[in-house]
């Protein structure tokens, strides 16, 4: 110990509170575990021939240090202040260049309305966060992995510049591996110096992901540093150099996960981590609850607005002088009948059309109403195959994206998958009755490129937004919603979904951004107005349901205060999930060819396994006779799976007409199908 210590004479823990020495804690074992990973290289790090004196050996290993930690990708750079970005900047991107910064760990929260600009008004923020020493890199945190694989292909174009080095930056979900753009950084490499890439040893795991210079996943891979899981205090580590990013931050106010969240800002301001949180339509309880975190408070009504804990004042951006879509009006539909009508007509007109359902079941039976009337409706949803939803993604894109082409007569149907995660543009809009903040969200689909697509481009004469849902007025007993919605009047608590209506229905439109803070307040916020009497019981089962889970997140999260000698454990990740919800099953569809049974995404190379999968409830799928997992020709698939699949997976091959088994089928187009009963 007298040697190890004559090495670093000036190393003391003078000072060192014991608060600081508790956030230390959870810090060290994440850094030793980097540490230790690599140093595990056997080529850097070779036996000395002889035994050296202590400090020429530290001379040594240092030198082997240094290049197997740019080895492996974690070299980091210094920040450059150089223009990101070549365009004029929108308000709130302004306002981002402009806002003073606070000292300290720093949280701000940016307030504006979907395609307003807020991931490049982040990143400039950011970057200035970054030349003012408040991080090392950035983590970009999304709430799925589809908008995770959007933000990796729009963040590979512009993080390059940040460092004055190769910057280095990887995607860190379950998928990752899946992902084009990330496989072709992986294989083609940067091409120029101010591109991104990403070394071998940081892409072996999404664990390492968040050691990298810019990370780019979804939430979950940060909320597992604040759960009592496997590599936590690595997690921890990672994300303690990162400014946080927190893009769809809406999203995440489900009790539970809304728990995780604010853990997880708790303790990376505990490791001296800043943090900026996006999005559309955040109720203002929210955004104080979050706010605290770092020590602030608003109650500011402003819209747009960004937000800086602790800062005297909120910035309001003024408006964006370019030509918008103006309001968009509100009208109700009373039944499926009528508004697959009225999509016929308006795709008739060459109008390029949208219907967002809340289940995937109502989604398949619109696309059946649709094709009645003679329109080739597309489908998008999550049950369908990977390969066959990436497939159909790619169209969408190609046909209603902001560059797309043959918008004519193009109608699609889709599900939640639809509001956060494409780029898209539509003329006309039609949406089953959902909770205000989600047909905001959608409604942002709905003429939203302006400056490409004006209105005497629009075969429409303005945006509307058509609403299939009861009339609010008209409640007579707890199922409301069930004469109009089938599966979809399930999905999201029946008090915000009657508020909602109430609300929308009598402004009858949505003017953004200047009016958006009233309806979201108006359904999500605290003034929220009472239901009718029949819908009191579902909502206090309601708020009984979301205690239960707040206890629920209050038990699985770390004590953070108890430091990780006390807290800190190495369970599985399945014993502390990151969300709760539904339990899953995922079925690996296969096609029966001579000698045996081939993957569905057949053609698909060594992913074609991967790619043949599709998930649905577990309750409802195991309630069907699935096929025989010790049948020969699935046995011979499956036995050279881990236990872990093997007990979790279905292998299920597809007969010629699309049969599963009795109850299930599959279809190209349309997807994982639950047959009725007979």
């Amino acid at each position: 110990m007298a040697a190890f210590c004559a090495m670093w004479p000036d190393a003391s823990l003078h000072g060192l509170s014991d608060e600081g020495a508790v956030a230390l804690s959870w810090w060290v074992p994440g850094f030793c575990t980097a540490a230790d990973w690599i140093g595990s290289n056997t080529d850097l790090f070779r036996p000395p021939a002889a035994c050296p004196d202590l400090p020429d050996y530290r001379a040594g290993a240092r030198e082997a240090a240094r290049a197997a930690v740019a080895a492996a990708g974690l070299a980091s750079g210094t920040a450059r202040d150089v223009p990101l970005f070549d365009f004029a900047l929108r308000p709130m991107q302004a306002a981002c260049a402009g806002v003073p910064l606070t000292d300290g760990p720093m949280l701000a929260v940016i307030e504006d309305e979907t395609g307003a600009g807020k991931t490049e008004a982040a990143l400039i923020l950011a970057q200035r966060m970054l030349l003012a020493g408040k991080g090392r890199g950035l983590f970009f945190a999304l709430p799925t992995m589809a908008t995770a694989d959007a933000m990796f292909h729009r963040a590979a174009a512009t993080v390059g510049r940040l460092f004055d080095r190769q910057t280095t930056l990887t995607l860190a979900h379950g998928r990752a591996g899946l992902s084009v753009a990330f496989r072709d950084l992986l294989t083609g490499g940067p091409r120029g110096e101010e591109d991104a890439t990403c070394s071998d040893w940081l892409a072996e795991s999404r664990r390492r992901a968040l050691l990298a210079d810019i990370g780019v996943g979804t939430i979950d891979q940060a909320l597992l540093s604040v759960l009592p899981v496997k590599f936590q205090a690595l997690r921890h580590f990672g994300l303690s150099s990162k400014i946080l990013i927190v893009d769809e931050v809406h999203e995440l106010g489900e009790p539970y996960i809304g728990a995780e969240l604010q853990a997880l800002l708790r303790m990376h301001r505990a490791a001296g981590g800043s943090a900026i949180l996006l999005t559309a339509t955040l109720p203002m309880a929210q955004r104080a609850r979050l706010l605290e975190v770092y020590g602030g408070a608003s109650d500011s009504p402003a819209y747009p607005a960004l937000t800086v804990a602790g800062a005297a004042s909120v910035i309001e951006p003024e408006q964006w002088r370019e030509p918008r879509r103006g309001a968009v009006a509100v009208r109700r539909l009373a039944e499926p009948e009528a508004a697959a009508d009225l999509l016929a007509d308006a795709a008739g007109k060459g109008a390029a059309c949208v219907w967002v359902r809340n289940a995937v079941d109502d989604a398949i039976a619109a696309v059946g109403l649709l094709r009645e009337r003679g329109i080739a409706a597309r489908l998008l949803h999550a049950r369908l195959a990977l390969c066959d939803r990436k497939r159909i993604e790619a169209e969408v894109l190609a046909r209603a994206g902001k560059a797309g082409t043959g918008r004519a007569g193009f109608v699609l149907v889709g599900t939640q998958v639809l509001e956060s995660s494409l780029d898209l543009d539509f003329d006309v809009m039609l949406s089953d009755l959902a909770p205000m903040a989600a047909l905001i969200q959608r409604a942002g689909r709905l003429w939203r490129h302006m400056d490409l697509r004006p209105p005497a481009m629009r075969p429409v004469p303005a945006p509307v937004l058509h609403v299939l849902s009861p009339d609010p007025a008209k409640v007579a007993d707890a199922h409301w919603l069930h004469g109009t919605l089938e599966r979809g009047a399930w999905v999201y608590p029946v008090a915000d979904q009657w508020r909602t209506a109430d609300v929308l229905f009598r402004a009858g439109r949505i003017e953004a951004p200047s009016g958006l803070r009233t309806l979201i307040e108006a359904v999500h916020g605290d003034a929220a107005g009472p239901v009718p009497e029949p819908l009191l019981a579902a909502e206090i089962a309601a708020e009984g349901q979301g205690a239960a889970a707040r206890g629920h997140a209050a038990h699985n999260i770390v004590d953070l205060a108890a430091g990780y000698r006390a807290g800190g454990q190495a369970n599985d990740d399945a014993l502390y999930p990151t969300r709760l919800g539904e339990p899953q099953r995922v079925l690996v569809l296969a096609r029966h060819e001579a000698g045996g049974l081939r993957p569905w995404a057949d053609g698909a190379g060594p992913d074609a396994w991967a790619l043949s999968e599709v998930s649905a409830r577990l309750k409802r799928l195991d309630a069907l006779p699935l096929p025989d997992q010790s049948a020969p020709a699935i046995a011979a698939v499956t036995r050279d799976w881990p236990d872990w699949k093997r007990a979790e997976y279905r292998l299920c091959p597809v007969a010629g007409d699309g049969t599963i088994c009795a109850g299930l089928r599959y279809d190209t187009e349309c997807g994982l199908i639950f047959m009725p009963s007979a």
